[in-house]
Order: C-alpha cells, then structure tokens, then sequence
C-alpha cells in the first residue's frame, strides 16, 4: 500500500468524515513531559516497573507499591496536556461521532476536555477497593494515608490500573474494538504499536475499510497498514491538521 504524506487529501477525508476514533500511546503524553517510567528514566530507588506493576507485588508489600505510585502521581500532577490533546479535546465537537481510546493512564485527555475516552489501562487517578470492587477518584498528591484504604469497608485501595500479567476490562476491549471496526478514520497517535490487544485495533479499522492516519516520529508495525504517515510529534502535526480543517470547514458545520 502507498503511504500518502500530502495533507490534502486527508483533509478532504476528514471534510466528509462523520465517525472518527483516535488511539493514543505513550508518545502523546510523552509531549507533556511524561516519563514512560519504565527502563533507566523510569527506575525509582532501586526497583524498575516491572518489578512493581504487579498484583503480587501490591500483595507482598502494599505500602512499598503505594509509595511508587504516589511518586509518580506527583510527577504526572504536576504536567498539563499539550497541543496534541487540545486538537483532540476540540474535534470531539467537531465530529459527530468521535472517540478516544488511549493506552495512557495519565487522565490528560480528560485534563484538556475530552469526554469520550476509552482507557484500555485504566487511570492512575482512580482507587479500587479491593474487596467491594467500588471505584473512585482521587487526585491528591501526595495522598493523605499510604496505603489508603477504602473509606466504606476498610479494604486496602489498589491503583485502578492494568498491572502485568493482569487482563483488560472485556468491556472495555470489546468497546474499542467495536469502535475501531465501525470507524470511518482512526488517527494512531504516539504509538509504537507492538502492545497487544491495543496494537490490533488499528488493523481491525483497516479490515473495516476506515483510512488509517498514523502520526508518529518513527515507523512503526502499524506503517505499512496506514493510509497516510506523518513523521513527527502529535503536539506538531495534529494543530498542522486541524489549522487545515478550520480553514475549509471554520464553523465546524458540514
């Protein structure tokens, strides 16, 4: 397949688009100055992710995941969403079908005005107790009792996310997979597209014959599958895009 990079006539597309999801990875938060907190920038005392983003790590030593989770709730706290996140916020207007669904557990799509988000690895502002299952929100840094517990039972909270080795929510997947496969345009947006089930989703859009737009600085397993490539950072292309956009269509109307 011809990888297009002319902007045109993805902007003709998008003129006549109507159902619109977006994937969004690590790279997009990354712009907001996000470590991954995985490998060297990610190591925290002497333990790196893999050791902590685990259930048998929370059971051994509950306070010790905590502490990891506090830190790094402080640094994402302390971040804003970038351009790319505000495009994305305002196309959710734009479009009358728009969705994101994002492997990221930072809550900046929330942060910069998106509704319509799926969270394929849930959110690190969110607390479960882990006997009633109840969720709820918390952004608090740093948090006021480690480990905090739940309010209702007593139970230990644990971080409302997907640690390795643990399945995403059915619902959720089956959502985003509906959604990919009745799209009309999938923006694949600072992924590097090798995390499954994630990186299947954009081929499930493909299947469906829906164009798929990757914006990415490096090539990635999703390239070859894509209608249109650009090189770069979601933050840059992504305003590049909509600018275009709101010169054809400035009130949004079709």
């Amino acid at each position: 397949m011809e990888i297009k990079t002319e902007l045109a006539p993805l902007i003709d597309i998008l003129h006549k688009t109507k159902r619109v999801v977006v994937l969004t990875g690590a790279g997009i938060s990354a712009e907001s100055g996000i470590p991954t907190f995985r490998g060297e920038e990610g190591l925290w005392k002497t333990y790196r992710a893999e050791e902590l983003a685990t259930l048998s790590a929370f059971i051994k030593d509950p306070r010790l995941i905590w502490e990891w989770y506090d830190w790094r709730r402080g640094i994402i706290g302390s971040k804003d969403f970038n351009p790319g996140h505000q495009v994305l916020a305002n196309w959710e207007k734009l479009f009358p079908a728009f969705h994101v669904i994002t492997q990221n557990i930072d809550g900046l799509h929330q942060k910069a005005g998106s509704y319509n988000i799926l969270e394929l690895h849930g959110n690190i502002w969110k607390l479960r107790c882990t006997e009633e299952e109840t969720i709820t929100e918390n952004h608090s840094t740093p948090l006021g009792e480690i480990p905090p517990h739940c309010s209702n039972c007593g139970a230990l909270l644990r971080p409302h996310v997907v640690w390795f080795g643990e399945s995403l929510d059915p619902s959720i997947l089956q959502s985003a997979f509906a959604l990919s496969s009745s799209c009309e345009v999938m923006f694949v947006v600072g992924t590097s597209a090798v995390v499954q089930p994630a990186a299947s989703l954009p081929l499930s859009a493909a299947d469906s014959d829906a164009t798929v737009v990757e914006i990415n600085p490096d090539p990635t397993p999703i390239t070859p599958y894509a209608d249109f490539s650009f090189r770069g950072k979601a933050g840059d292309i992504l305003p590049r895009i909509d600018g275009e956009l709101s010169l054809i269509n400035p009130s949004g109307e079709e």
